[in-house]
């Protein structure tokens, strides 16, 4: 990145002060040119750039505010929310940068410091060489030029308040993660805002008449118990709460902090941005008058609570939305879409919240959720009429229904890494934004697959992976699912769903029950709709099973085997007299749920799903009889890097029986290997979380290798080429001090962070 400074500078012949002068001072800017400049520095912003940056290109990040993380920053403390949607998906956590982020976080940060969280993510910037960082950079000028259907940006400049220096950035792509959309704007790119009516896509959620209606804005509080009591004086200005459907249609205790108080929100009905000092005054206010009815109002165990933190910057829901080659609909969200150009993918609800906001006399908020994660094309993460914009995080082409659900952080940072890895290797091709979706999208598969972004049903399937032209073989595999230790009883008063991988097949199962009286335990198999979902869709075999009154391992022949590998459903029907055992532990893949029949009152509430995952880390008591390919060595070799139809890696025996489980790659011919990159289970089904809505226990994911060494074959001896200690991360990238050249290459896992096997991902090897 260069750097061209017209400012003077301070000279040893200075005098020590000068005389002011009346005349009006000159600023000259001074000038900076990168292959890309990213604009905004939320969590968005900083995907962008560490994904472009790790791609090679020179990358400015421009943040307005003194810390990086936009709303999930100290400055506003929104937790950090994604495709898991709290626990509803199943395997769905991001993986990538945001996926780095939450591994660590889980282990620097176990009470949720947001402060520690703003460390972080500067830390994270500021470890790639290729990004330089400019905070407390507003832009505010934007220079563009051509035709309204073909506009291209030259350069955008910023005042760096405190610094008061005017800043020119100058780039031959640029990247829009403001969340408000301003450098779009000011470039003349087509936008959206408000609602769409019903006619325009078609969607139900949509209302029947277009509207400026937004989601509203959000300021947070947090308190603390100090030991002794504490007087509050309200100031003037605080809403008296009690005059307002607050206290009716919200719930208010005295140990909620921080994102518990999402409800509180306003300015929907307003211009989100030129209003945001008015929404802000007013937000501040309902925030004070939920205090003084905390403190005051002799409700409230609160004698010895203070006020430790009130926002002071509002954190911002919805604003502009570009229009790419595609915008996203609530049909591709519903459906989930299989775009042939998907780059990443969501799966929180679509979330929609009334206008009148922590003043409506409804619940502040109404989800649908998919039946699983959908995905997202790179077709809406570029304008269509801007030739050198790329956008992600809140202002990407979407409708104001799926933008309810896209609009989420951790989704709009797995959208940064997409839009970064797309605009670098867009400029490394030297082709525009709609030029690479239409003709280079293996080149870009690749690039995501390799980066371990967050995507979907994309294989690997990059021939310069040597790993590809080898066979895998291990010293042990995981043969059979089964969970036979009980640790209690769960009537079974539920329908049961038991999720597990049928590769190739299923034969018989074994339930453990105890039963009250004669009667039967009715079982099916059903498919999934699709290999990300988790959720009955067609059954296949129902099988109904004598049980005798006591305790006993029901056998059920079910014998089916799908086309291709993929998850089964497993449904144990209700029956009163009959209770399952808890188990001590999850099998690999697999995965417990209860079904319930929701009432009315709760279609659409936050958490509305008829089958939710119980028994989180546990499960229940069963054993699968028939043995099982789904954790092969073959697994860590090419195919899907995630959970998609199945687990998709290696396990071994217990290690108890292979105490260092041997994954081991052999060539017909001599490779010659420069790096090694290894993908480790960080069990993306743990739903993680910055700020901690809830406490995830592990520090370190368990599932993940902590010690392990890959050694090469040579002359007939097993040399140590690189190795891994005190590790805690999913994607590591082994470069080697010089190539080598081999048939064989082996990882020896010497240690696990808990789990009791080993767990590969996958395995890739890359020339020089």
């Amino acid at each position: 990145m260069s750097t061209d400074t017209t400012m003077s500078g301070d000279s040893t012949d200075t005098p020590a002060a000068r005389p002011e002068t009346s005349a009006i001072p000159e600023n000259p800017s001074e000038s900076i040119t990168a292959d890309i400049v990213v604009v905004g520095g939320g969590l968005a912003g900083i995907c962008a750039a560490v994904g472009a940056a790790r791609q090679g290109s020179r990358v400015a990040l421009v943040q307005n505010r003194p810390v990086l993380g936009g709303n999930s920053s100290s400055e506003v403390r929104v937790w950090v929310c994604g495709a898991t949607a709290h626990g509803i998906h199943m395997f769905a956590r991001e993986t990538g940068i945001m996926g780095e982020l939450f591994v660590e976080n889980q282990y620097r940060n176990p009470d949720g410091n947001p402060y520690y969280w703003d460390l972080l993510l500067l830390e994270s910037v500021r470890a790639e060489p290729n990004i330089s960082l400019f905070l407390n950079t507003d832009v505010t000028e934007v220079e563009a030029n051509g035709p309204v259907d073909r506009r291209t940006i030259r350069s955008v400049t910023g005042w760096m308040s405190g610094s008061e220096r005017r800043i020119r950035f100058t780039a031959p792509t640029f990247i829009d993660c403001s969340g408000d959309g301003l450098v779009g704007h000011l470039a003349g790119a087509e936008s959206m805002r408000g609602s769409e009516d019903h006619g325009t896509y078609g969607e139900s959620w949509a209302p029947e008449h277009p509207g400026d209606d937004m989601l509203g804005s959000t300021i947070l509080f947090y308190t603390k118990d100090v030991g002794h009591p504490q007087k509050f004086v309200s100031p003037s200005f605080a809403v008296d709460i009690e005059n307002t459907s607050i206290p009716e249609n919200r719930v208010i205790r005295q140990d909620m902090n921080g994102c518990a108080y999402w409800w509180i929100e306003w300015g929907g009905d307003l211009d989100i941005v030129r209003d945001n000092e008015r929404i802000r005054d007013e937000l501040q206010a309902v925030c004070y008058g939920i205090w003084d009815h905390i403190k005051n109002s002799g409700r409230f165990d609160a004698e010895n609570l203070s006020l430790e933190w009130i926002g002071a910057v509002p954190g911002k829901r919805e604003y502009r939305r570009f229009v790419g080659d595609h915008v996203l609909t609530q049909h591709d969200v519903l459906g989930q879409t299989e775009f042939e150009d998907r780059v990443a993918f969501g799966g929180w609800s679509i979330d929609l919240h009334p206008v009148g906001g922590v003043y409506a006399g409804e619940r502040g908020s109404r989800h649908w959720h998919p039946d699983g994660n959908y995905h997202i094309p790179l077709r809406s993460l570029f304008s269509r009429n801007v030739t050198n914009l790329w956008m992600a995080g809140r202002d990407i082409s979407a409708s104001h229904v799926a933008f309810g659900t896209t609009r989420v952080m951790a989704t709009c940072a797995i959208l940064g890494e997409a839009a970064g890895i797309a605009a670098s290797l867009a400029g490394r091709l030297g082709v525009a934004p709609r030029d690479l979706a239409a003709d280079h999208l293996t080149e870009l598969r690749r690039a995501l697959v390799r980066a371990d972004a967050s995507v979907l049903g994309v294989q690997d399937e990059d021939p310069s992976n040597l790993a590809l032209r080898a066979r895998a073989s291990a010293s042990s595999s995981k043969r059979t699912l089964g969970s036979t230790r009980s640790t209690g009883r769960l009537p079974l008063d539920h329908d049961l769903g038991l999720v597990l991988p049928a590769d190739p097949g299923l034969g018989e199962l074994e339930i453990l029950v105890d039963a009250e009286q004669d009667t039967e335990l009715v079982l099916e198999v059903h498919s999934t709709s699709k290999p990300q979902n988790y959720l009955p869709r067609e059954c296949r075999r129902s099988v109904r099973v004598p049980v005798r009154p006591g305790r006993s391992w029901v056998r059920a022949q079910v014998d089916w085997t799908p086309d291709s590998p993929g998850n089964a459903f497993v449904v144990l029907r209700a029956d009163p007299s009959l209770s399952v055992h808890r188990g001590d532990h999850a099998e690999p893949g697999t995965v417990t749920m209860l079904h319930r029949e929701v009432p009315p009152e709760e279609r659409y509430s936050a958490q509305w799903r008829e089958w939710k995952e119980t028994l989180h880390g546990t499960g229940i008591c069963f054993r699968s009889t028939a043995p099982t390919q789904a954790f092969a060595p073959c697994r860590a070799v090419g195919g899907f890097s995630r959970p998609y139809g199945g687990p998709n890696m290696w396990v071994s025996a217990p290690l108890a029986e292979d105490p260092q489980p041997v994954l081991t790659l052999a060539w017909e011919e001599p490779q010659t290997i420069a790096s090694v990159d290894l993908l480790l289970d960080d069990d993306v089904n743990e739903d993680l979380i910055n700020l901690h809505h809830h406490r995830t226990e592990a520090e370190i994911m368990p599932t993940l290798v902590r010690a392990a060494r890959l050694e090469v074959l040579r002359e007939g001896v097993w040399e140590e080429i690189a190795r891994l200690d005190d590790n805690r991360r999913r994607h590591r990238v082994l470069p080697l001090r010089s190539p080598v050249t081999t048939r064989s290459l082996r990882m020896v896992v010497e240690e696990t962070n808990g789990a009791p096997a080993a767990h590969v991902v996958a395995v890739r090897a890359w020339g020089e």
